[in-house]
């Protein structure tokens, strides 16, 4: 029997060897890429995640707090909190969702509308036993910060990062709690339930009438129940334009999220307004009101 190999032999566990060396040096440089596709993958998500909203400081802005308000104020002050850690959370799990004013439209416009009734609820408070303090609905605005903070609510009374930065929305309600500005005409208080969306769009939005429900209305509060009684059709006549004008945009949640989802927390502001006016003049507003802040889609 031969003492070497045969030639035949030798020559495959070459061809293997340098196969098995091939193989090993493509799992290195796959490892080596995967790194380098993490790396840059958590540079993406960090660039994502350190856009996030930012709102001017309340607490420091109140003067002093009569002892019966201060369980009232501190409950609106948390609710601030909570306002701003669930608009960070939705920034952070929208990207890329919307045309280019998704943002404006879905985000910041709903949550300056929330602010400006907490902090209506405030002055309120503190009117009721001191001098009223004027000037909180300058407040309601929040801007996008391009830090790297986390995307959570502030810490200290009130709990908001004080931005410093000029707000970039539309200019706050007046301090006596009056309605938002619209862009259109604003009409007498009536019934909202038909919108005015295109025709041809096949779909409008339909929203429970709030005037009907509305009775016993102080003297001293009827002007302010009219205005945002116009107020609500005119949010209603606004969501349905840009219903009929955002045909096919954004992903199947769209219309929910940049249309529906605003609108019902811009009527949840107004409707709270009405429910203060009466609150102002010592009376109590009608009972479920609150329930009719949300719309829904009908076909045309």
């Amino acid at each position: 029997m031969s003492r070497g190999l045969p030639l035949l032999h030798r020559r495959r566990i070459l061809v293997s060897g340098a196969i098995g060396g091939i193989t090993c040096a493509a799992v290195v440089v796959g490892a080596a890429m995967a790194d380098q596709d993490d790396g840059s993958g958590d540079a993406n998500a960090s660039t994502k995640a350190a856009q996030t909203i930012s709102c001017p400081a309340v607490a420091g802005s109140l003067p002093e707090i009569p002892a019966e308000a201060q369980a009232e104020v501190d409950r609106n002050l948390a609710l601030l909190d909570t306002q701003l850690a669930e608009a960070n959370k939705r920034l952070s799990t929208s990207q890329g969702e919307g045309g280019p004013n998704f943002v404006r439209n879905a985000i910041l416009g709903p949550l300056a509308d929330k602010r400006k009734s907490t902090l209506d609820r405030i002055a309120i408070s503190i009117g009721r036993r001191a001098e009223k303090p004027a000037g909180l609905d300058a407040l309601a605005e929040c801007t996008l910060s391009g830090g790297a903070a986390g995307a959570g609510s502030g810490t200290g009374a009130g709990g908001e990062a004080d931005s410093g930065a000029t707000p970039t929305a539309a200019a706050s309600e007046p301090a006596g709690g009056g309605a938002e500005q619209g862009s259109g005409a604003e009409q007498g208080g009536g019934a909202e339930q038909g919108g005015g969306a295109d025709a041809g769009s096949g779909q409008t939005i339909s929203c429970p009438d709030v005037a009907s429900k509305i009775s016993g209305v102080p003297a001293a509060a009827q002007a302010e129940v009219d205005r945002n009684l116009a107020l609500l059709q005119t949010q209603l006549d606004e969501a349905d334009k840009r219903l009929s004008t955002t045909q096919g945009e954004g992903g199947p949640n769209f219309v929910q999220n940049a249309i529906l989802g605003p609108l019902k927390d811009k009527r949840a502001s107004t409707i709270d307004r009405i429910e203060l006016s009466f609150s102002r003049q010592g009376s109590t507003a009608p009972s479920g009101l609150d329930a009719l802040a949300g719309c829904s889609l009908t076909s045309g």
